[in-house]
Order: C-alpha cells, then sequence, then structure tokens
C-alpha cells in the first residue's frame, strides 16, 4: 500500500524537521510567558508593588505561577526533543529519498537570518552550517569524492556567496518568460568553475568569515587539481563575511596566495541604515514602562543582522559590548586586501545621482556611499579605483543577483587581458 502523500502545506518539509520545530515553540512559548510576566510586573510596579528577585518578576504566588509555566514548558519541550532525538536516524530514513525544495531552503535560510544565532547556540537542527557546494551537492572533504559523476572541474575558481537570509539557490533566476539567469553561468565561459558558499546568516559576520577562511583552506587542499586563482563574488552581507575571511587569515595562506579577484555586489561597508532603524525601536519600546518588556521583540534580531548597523568586519568590532545599546560607529578600520583586484557594483533606485539620493535612496537596503565604501572619515574609507566601480541605476537590491547589466559588467572586468586598475 502506498504511503499518503503529505498535506499541500507540508510537502516542502522533512520529518527530520519536527525535532527543531519542537524547540522552537518550546522557546516561544517560554519568551511568551517571560514577556507576560514583564508586563503584570510593569502594572503592578506603577502602584508600588515590588516585583521578585530578578527584574521583569513577580514574586508570591504571581511569581509561583509563571514558574510553573516555565518549568513545565521547560520539562514537556526536553521530553519531547529527548524522544524526538532517539527518533532522528528513522527521521532521517524517511527522508531519504526526499531532496529539498528550494521553498524549504527560502524559508530555512531566512530563519537562520533572523534567529540563526539562537538556533546554533541551543544546537537546534535547522541551524544551517557553513557548506561549500558545487552541482548542487555539498563538498565534504571526509568523503574520498563528493564531486558528481562526469564532473569536470578546472583550477580557476569562483567562489559565490549570498547576503542574509539567503542561500546558494536564489543566485539563480528565472524570469517571467521563462529565462534562467545565472551570473556563474554567464562567468563560465571565462573558464571559471563555480563554487557556492551556504552559511548562517545570523551568526556574528566575523564568526562566518573565520569558517569561510577555513572552508577555503579546505577548498584548496582537497580539489582535484591544482587550484590556481579564486575569484569571490558576494552579495550584500557576503562581502562582509569576505572582507572577514581575508582579515582573519595569514597572506601566506594557499587561498590566500590564489585569491586574485573580489566582486562586491551592493555590499553595505559601512552599514544600512535599517538596522540602525530597528535599533531606535528597542529605544522607543524601552521608554516606558508598560512597553519596555515588549523591547525583547526587537532584540529577537539576530547577530548577523546587528553587525549591518555600521558593517562589521572585526570580532573587535562587537566583542565586549551589548549589540542592542545605541551607541556611535566603533569599528575598527579594516582597508581592501592588499594585493587583490576589488570591483564593486552599487545600485540605486534613482534614475541619476543626487546627494539626496545617495544617501537615503541607495537600491532599497544599502545607501550608494555605503556599497562604493565612500566615507566621511579618511582612515575608514575604501578605496576602489575608478574603473573599479559599476553605478546601477533603477536597479534594487535584489536585482544585483540576476540583472543582465550587472552579468556584463563582471564579465567585462573579468575577461582575459582586461587591465584591472
Amino acid at each position: 500500500m502506498p504511503l499518503p502523500s503529505r498535506p499541500k502545506a507540508l510537502q516542502h518539509f522533512r520529518a527530520a524537521d519536527l525535532r527543531g520545530v519542537v524547540q522552537l515553540a518550546t522557546q516561544a512559548t517560554r519568551g511568551v510567558a517571560r514577556m507576560a510576566e514583564g508586563v503584570h510586573q510593569s502594572v503592578w510596579g506603577s502602584l508600588g508593588v515590588p516585583g521578585g528577585k530578578a527584574e521583569g518578576t513577580t514574586r508570591g504566588l504571581t511569581g509561583l505561577i509563571y514558574q510553573t509555566v516555565q518549568g513545565v514548558t521547560q520539562l514537556v519541550g526536553s521530553g519531547a526533543d529527548a524522544i524526538l532525538t532517539r527518533l532522528q536516524p528513522l527521521l532521517d530514513a524517511a527522508d531519504a529519498q526526499a531532496p529539498d525544495t528550494p521553498q524549504r531552503e527560502a524559508v530555512l535560510a531566512a530563519l537562520n537570518g533572523v534567529l540563526g544565532d539562537r538556533l546554533a547556540a541551543s544546537g537546534n537542527p535547522l541551524a544551517t552550517r557553513m557548506q561549500l557546494r558545487h552541482a548542487g551537492q555539498r563538498l565534504d572533504w571526509a568523503t574520498p569524492s563528493t564531486l558528481p559523476a562526469n564532473t569536470t572541474v578546472g583550477g580557476k575558481l569562483l567562489v559565490v556567496i549570498h547576503g542574509l537570509c539567503m542561500n546558494d539557490l536564489q543566485w539563480t533566476h528565472t524570469t517571467a518568460g521563462g529565462e534562467m539567469r545565472s551570473h556563474a553561468t554567464a562567468l563560465a565561459a571565462l573558464g571559471y568553475t563555480p563554487v557556492n558558499v551556504r552559511y548562517n546568516t545570523g551568526l556574528h559576520t566575523s564568526d562566518n568569515g573565520a569558517h569561510l577562511a577555513a572552508e577555503l583552506a579546505q577548498l584548496v587542499a582537497h580539489w582535484p587539481v591544482p587550484v590556481t586563482e579564486i575569484t569571490v563574488l558576494a552579495h550584500s552581507m557576503g562581502g562582509l563575511v569576505t572582507r572577514s575571511a581575508v582579515l582573519q587569515s595569514v597572506p601566506a595562506a594557499a587561498w590566500r596566495q590564489a585569491l586574485k579577484n573580489i566582486i562586491f555586489l551592493g555590499t553595505p561597508h559601512h552599514g544600512a541604515p535599517l538596522e540602525r532603524a530597528g535599533n531606535w525601536v528597542d529605544v522607543v519600546l524601552g521608554a516606558t514602562p508598560y512597553a519596555r518588556p515588549f523591547a525583547k521583540l526587537g532584540q529577537l534580531r539576530s547577530a548577523g543582522i546587528t553587525d549591518l548597523r555600521y558593517g562589521h568586519v572585526s570580532p573587535e568590532d562587537w566583542q565586549g559590548r551589548d549589540r542592542f545599546q545605541k551607541g556611535p560607529d566603533r569599528r575598527v578600520p579594516v582597508p581592501l586586501p592588499e594585493g587583490v583586484a576589488c570591483y564593486t557594483v552599487a545600485a540605486t533606485t534613482a534614475s541619476r545621482r543626487g546627494a539626496l539620493a545617495d544617501r537615503l535612496l541607495g537600491d532599497g537596503l544599502v545607501p550608494l556611499r555605503s556599497a562604493l565604501g565612500q566615507h566621511d572619515d579618511a582612515k575608514r574609507r575604501l578605496v576602489f579605483a575608478k574603473p573599479s566601480q559599476c553605478i546601477a541605476y533603477r536597479m534594487n537590491h535584489m536585482e544585483l543577483l540576476h540583472r543582465p547589466e550587472v552579468a556584463a559588467q563582471l564579465l567585462a572586468w573579468l575577461a582575459p587581458h582586461t587591465p584591472a586598475d
């Protein structure tokens, strides 16, 4: 008898995802209970009633009730997790023939972007681990050969790294007319073999930078043919992760010696104002006692998102600091890497440049000046040679991933015998 098909709403999810969902539900229930207790105590506090030992907690019978809710929720959640952990091999076996769908990967990528640091810290199986992929398969260095059969690879590699809340599948775009567009496919005409990076965008950019440096070292050591060149194509946050990987590696490392080009697409080198706006939400919600407990909602933003406030690259940019506290830009200035040709494509939704458009519009997420590396402080300024800059008009942040004008510029920069000033 054939097994019943899954409901349409669940067809993109796997049985093994259940354990991660249960963990999230447990954490969410406990979080709501803490928030409710905080509001409760805010009301009591306005009447002069003292609270519990910890800030935002109640005392007496009320406090006991909230503690009971927390305890029972944790007990049930831990029990369910223990059972599902034992069943994990069976759940994995049930999913063995179920391919990952673009819809599932998109949901996981968004979830990791918003809560990825919490997923990783709690050991949630939904947390994405950094991996390099080729031809749709993960490169596992513990396996003698993970490359698909009949695959021809070269030593000229194009490492493609995505941005916040995204994954490697989203570099390929299908137009309304059915045309498939991919910058990697376009650059394959120049002899590049594409290697995609998939990672947890909710982690600090510097943590991902360290992971990327380690993965690239393994890539060069295990690639089936000698690696002669590495070109990195990075979108948005991926550009910060790339700069961090270079910063945290030694110039003598094999992958650093092979690194020849980095192309940034809409990278917020000096931050994105939307994250700063989110930081202001924290301040506003925390201004009154009744709204203060709800400020925790604003603090669900992952470490990766808050790193976008000013464009953190170095671990020193965030270590020992409250990432939700409003403050000035204290980044350690990190210049573009020496000995590497660096290019940048900055987009603007405007039809032409202007002071207002440059500072406020940009591509809808990243201001034009930030993507170009421009800064009022000369120490923080990133120096891209004029021929290595491209401004794309009437284009938004996501269109940088697939617009043919961008692909044409990439080909012009990387074509043989084209000087890179």
